[in-house]
Parts: structure tokens; sequence; C-alpha cells
């Protein structure tokens, strides 16, 4: 291979150039060489900064040119020279070069150095790039498996009471997912289940915009807005308290959060997740109240969800509900604003009415209903009433 670069090179400098990338990654590939030794001998080869990363598997590594690791810098360019590790997958080896620069190759018996070139040097970093992730893909695959983040049947396996504890501690490593750190699963509506590992926030509204330090991991059930979220997607399951829409102008999914466990106990989170998702609405005008629900807020009120069952006969005051709500389609948005803000004016402003206004819709609403909802033991009447509107719904 030496005698045949050699040979090589004095008739085209890049082509013997990319021979020896050749024989260099064989090398490291012989002798089972690691992810930082192929990303470092990328980035020493082509005399810039590589990177790996890798999302799906949580791999992040960047070498500079000069062989030292510093996984800090700036985000990835789309200008830069890379290459997929896979054709479906969203990990990428980069070299951090912007144009023509230094990076032809001179492999010596114990060392590989750079030079500069006088031709392009886009063939060598092509070659550099086209082995180094070929063999980063093979060590990955190796060492942590090829599923992706959102693989729909190991995310099953973990949120199931009945799969062997073996297999769940099999699925999260496959995931990625760190079995010291907390993690929630999460119900969406007809949509595949999810698994928020990290530090994710337990209360509180988030800005939509907002980028969280936790990962989404999508299951099973059905493929999601705009795919999987490879979209590894990063999102924030409380933004739908702030209302958010999708790009297409859509509300925001309902979806249900489970309480932050240990990665074996998720089967739990999951099973409360998808109680927390019956108590959430659609948000709209007929269906007002909250797109995201968390389990533990919920406290003592989940009791509520065993004893209405989807689609069962609703409760009197439910029914009372749904019949006030046929003959005054302002209804169920102005007893929600009443039922869940801190005060008359403020439940006036949220629907954007007068305050006498509201205070004649609220003399309406109580002849339609049978109970007065201005007294403290009326107004928990009134929210216990929404909840279960939600609950008895198919």
């Amino acid at each position: 291979m030496k005698e045949l670069a050699g040979r090589l090179t004095a008739l085209d400098p890049d082509a013997g150039a990319a021979v020896r990338v050749i024989a260099y990654f064989d090398r490291l590939a012989e002798s089972r060489a690691g992810v930082e030794a192929l990303v470092r001998g990328a980035a020493v080869l082509a005399g810039c900064p590589a990177r790996l990363e890798d999302p799906e598997r949580r791999v992040h590594v960047r070498v500079e040119a000069d062989g030292i690791r510093r996984d800090a810098g700036p985000s990835p360019d789309p200008a830069w020279p890379s290459a997929p590790l896979s054709p479906e997958g969203a990990g990428a080896l980069w070299l951090e070069r912007t144009g023509a620069g230094p990076g032809a190759v001179r492999a010596e018996p114990t060392r590989v150095e750079t030079e500069p070139l006088e031709a392009a040097p886009s063939v060598v970093d092509a070659v550099i790039l086209e082995r180094a992730a070929g063999a980063l893909r093979g060590v990955l695959d190796r060492t942590r498996g090829r599923a992706p983040a959102d693989d729909p049947a190991l995310v099953e396996t973990l949120l199931d009471a009945t799969a062997p504890e073996q297999a769940r501690v099999r699925a999260a490593r496959r995931l990625g997912l760190d079995p010291a750190a907390p993690a929630r699963a999460v119900a969406p509506l007809n949509e595949r289940p999810r698994v928020i590992s990290g530090a994710v926030p337990a209360r509180g509204p988030a800005r939509a915009d907002a980028t969280p330090p936790f990962t989404v991991l999508r299951g099973t059930v059905d493929a999601g807005p705009g795919g999987a979220p490879a979209r590894t997607e990063r999102a924030d399951p409380a933004a739908g308290h702030a209302g958010p829409r999708s790009g297409t102008g859509s509300p925001a999914e309902r979806l249900g959060v489970g309480p932050a466990v240990p990665v074996l106990e998720l089967p739990r989170s999951w099973a409360e997740a998808r109680t927390a998702l019956r108590f959430t609405a659609e948000g709209t005008a007929q269906d007002p109240g909250p797109r995201v629900v968390y389990a533990d807020e919920l406290g003592g009120v989940a009791l509520l969800a065993d004893l209405v069952a989807p689609g069962s006969e609703p409760p009197p005051d439910v029914r009372a509900l749904e019949s006030a709500a046929a003959t005054a389609p302002w209804l169920p948005a102005t007893l929600h604003a009443v039922a869940f803000t801190a005060s008359l004016r403020a439940a006036a402003a949220g629907i954007n009415v007068h305050h006498s206004t509201l205070q004649d819709r609220l003399t309406h609403a109580e002849h339609l209903l049978g109970w007065p909802i201005r007294t403290p033991q009326g107004r928990l009447r009134l929210q216990l009433a929404l909840a279960m509107r939600r609950l008895a719904r198919p």
C-alpha cells in the first residue's frame, strides 16, 4: 500500500493522499480503535477540527487538528464537509472547514501529519469522511447498538409492566437512557408513546420556543406530526400550557405527562400519564382546558378517573353541563374561566368580556345548571363537573 501511494503521489497528489487515508483507517479498524481515536484521526489527517454528532445515541466528540479533544465549539455549519453515519439517521461526522484549505495527508511509519497541498483538498476530505464515518458506524453499532432513539418496539418494552425487568434494562440501554437518571412517560392523543429523559420541569408553563435540557423519545402507536422526532426532538411537553400552535397553525397536541421515576419504574409513569391524558382538553371554545396535564399535579383529583369510565353514562352534573352548553355556546369557555381563574374580573378579562356581562352570564348559567357557581362550594362542584366531563368522553 505504501509503494502504491508513493507511485500515485508522483502522478496525482490527491490520489496518493486518498490511498494513505484508506490505509490509515484500515489500520485503526483492524486494531478496533474507539470513537475518539477515529475522530482524532479524521481531525489530524484533515488538518482541521472534526466532530461526531449522533443525537440518536447521544454521542458528541470533537477533536482539534492538534489531536486534543475539545468538545466545546461552534454549532455545525451546513457549509462544512460532512458524512452521515447512516442514510436514515441524524448522526454525522463533520470537518470544520469552510472553503479550500490545507489538508493533504503525509503518512509516516509512526505518525500522520498534514502539509499544504496545491490541489483542492475536497477529494481528500471526502475520502477522510467516508472512511472515518464507516469505521465510526461499525464501532457505534458494536458498542451502542443500532437502535434509533425512537425505536417503537424498544419504547413499548420499556413501558410494559409485564415485560421482564432484564428486557426493560436492555431496552433502556439500547435507547441510550441512563438508568440512574429520572425519566417520564408521555401519553399523546392518538400518537406514539414517548419517554422524556433528563431534568424535566415538574410544574409551570414553559415558553413554546424554549430549548429544554431533555430528550423526547417516540415509541409505538402512530407516527406523530412531522414524522418521528428524528426528531430525537428537543421539545417541551409543557408548552401546551401556553397554548402554542404547530407550524401548520393547528392547536398543539394533547399530552398526559407521567411523574419522574427511575427508568425501571417507567411502566408506572406510563399508567399515570394515560390517566393525565384523560384530563386534557382541546383548548377550544367548546372544549376549554389545558392541552397538557402533568400527573403529579393532579393529586387526589386523579381518583376521579377510577369513578368515571370513558364512554360511560355521564354523572348528573355533567349531563347538566352538556344540556346548558347546547343552549348557550358561550357557556363552556365562560364556566372554565370562572372555575380556574383567581377572580371574576380575571375570568372576564380572560374571555374578553366586560365584568357586568360576565355577571349576567353567570346568572343565566346558574339557572341552567341548577346550582350556584359563585360560592366556594358551587365553584368546587363546577370544577369537578368540568373534570368529569373530560373523563366521560369515549
